[in-house]
């Protein structure tokens, strides 16, 4: 699926998109500010030097281009006929003083927003974007990951030490991308063999990986706004594989010392299942052997009705939420999408309860008890991730429904193209071409999933990001 960008030009619209976004933040509670006592903190706030030395290693980080909050550096070498795989994760909790003021402003925040006009970031930049950050040619802390992998890319052997590490490059996904296509030498040369072999792994386990495209508003220098729709790079697909592969060692290691917060997702029921199975037969692209994994691998991205598969197949990927346990692990402790058990582990500078896992991990590893503050706070992390999430995703949805109400401004009174991605009672879920939009209308007489259908743009209301067609 080729990336598709739709553009709100300055203008009329343009003015009024960027009130509706203004007003969007105030809506929502999330101060891109922090409080005085909260700053004060953060620029007081140091980090032990610790006893183990690993700057000889050339760790590299690998992000969106421009990013400061870099939460992961990896180092990938062949091993005899296997491979070690470093995965350092910034050390905030060697910044973070329990109960401190950055630490209670964190839990009120939960995560990072990423709103159009401005990140609502949950650590103050001074931390989330400079000494905790592993950012390149600076010594940082970190929390460092040793994997040994076999032949097959199989897991037989990991630990987790806290360490000094000095990133060498901080590489971006499209030049990474290029540069692996092109058959050059880099810290990331080897991260397509190993990225397929975990890949593969998953596979055998049976887990499924949904990688819907990209949706993310950009707001230009100019003060437009573009909105852009782009599916996942294969090096950002091999890349997800290192974390995904992080946050199974730290869900088992918590496991096996009956404490921790594990990311749990429940495998879909058959009733789900036979929906989906009749959606993709209406598209004409049928599952009919194999589990839903290997189906969804095996699609050709580039076809077009790829795109209504996928958000067809997301109704099988519902459910996910967070359990808490300090005695007997849960019985369903298995995230069905990735068919293990899992846990966040490598986002701590933009994920609150990756700091718990974190400090739950790093104390198993060196055989100490387990920090007072994380077993007094434990229970309360599924509440305050589920309210951050409801935040972020009400903050996403209402964005875009913004940003495409404006970008459909400009065509009220005329007539487009969409696709019928699904249909829900009376309602069809539909994507335009271009402007590239997703929207809900009536259902058009006879539709059905995959038909491409002429709608007349009758509303776009930005302040409250609806739009309306006839048929």
């Amino acid at each position: 699926m080729p990336q598709r960008r739709s553009h709100v030009a300055p203008s009329a619209a343009q003015t009024e998109l960027a009130a509706a976004l203004a007003a969007l933040r105030e809506s929502l509670d999330a101060p891109a500010e922090f409080p005085a006592e909260v700053l004060a903190e953060a620029e007081a706030s140091a980090a032990a030097v610790p006893d183990l030395d690993l700057r000889d290693i050339p760790f590299a980080t690998l992000d969106p281009v421009g990013s400061r909050d870099l939460d992961q550096a990896f180092h990938l070498e062949r091993t005899g006929d296997g491979y070690t795989v470093r995965y350092a994760i910034a050390d905030v909790p060697a910044f973070v003083t329990p109960g401190g003021a950055v630490d209670l402003e964190a839990r009120r925040r939960g995560q990072t927003l990423y709103a159009a006009d401005g990140r609502i970031p949950l650590h103050p930049p001074v931390l989330s974007e400079d000494r905790a950050s592993l950012l390149p040619d600076v010594d940082r802390p970190a929390l460092v990951w040793t994997f040994a992998l076999d032949a097959e890319g199989a897991v037989s052997d990991s630990r987790l030490e806290r360490a000094l590490i000095r990133s060498r490059a901080q590489l971006d996904y499209v030049s990474t991308q290029q540069a692996i296509d092109r058959g050059e030498e880099g810290p990331a040369s080897l991260l397509p063999e190993i990225g397929a072999l975990r890949i593969e792994q998953e596979r055998l386990r049976g887990g499924a990986s949904l990688n819907l495209p990209d949706e993310e508003v950009i707001r230009n220098a100019d003060g437009s706004y573009d909105i852009e729709r782009a599916s996942p790079l294969p090096v950002e697909e091999w890349n997800a594989q290192l974390s995904l592969m992080t946050g199974m060692a730290a869900a088992s290691l918590m496991i096996d010392a009956s404490v921790g917060i594990l990311r749990t997702m429940p495998r879909p029921d058959a009733a789900a299942f036979d929906a989906f199975r009749h959606q993709t037969e209406a598209l004409g692209r049928p599952w009919t052997t194999g589990d839903y994994g290997e189906y969804l691998r095996g699609l050709d991205r580039t076809d077009p009705l790829a795109l209504p598969v996928l958000q067809a197949a997301a109704s099988l990927f519902r459910g996910a939420g967070y359990v808490t346990f300090d005695g007997e692990a849960p019985e369903d402790a298995i995230q069905a999408a990735i068919a293990a058990p899992y846990a966040h582990a490598t986002a701590p500078l933009r994920r609150l309860v990756d700091r718990w896992v974190l400090a739950i991990c790093l104390a198993v590893s060196t055989g100490r008890e387990v920090p007072r503050w994380v077993r007094e706070s434990l229970d309360q992390l599924p509440a305050l991730m589920q309210e951050s999430a409801q935040r972020s995703s009400r903050l996403n949805s209402a964005t875009v429904n913004c940003v495409e109400a404006a970008l459909l401004t400009p065509l009220l009174g005329t007539e487009i193209e969409a696709t019928v991605i699904e249909l829900r009672g009376d309602r069809a879920s539909v994507q335009i071409a271009e402007p590239a939009v997703t929207s809900t209308t009536q259902v058009p007489p006879g539709a059905k999933p995959g038909d491409v259908v002429r709608l007349r743009v009758i509303r776009a209301d930005i302040a409250r990001g609806e739009v309306e067609f006839a048929i």
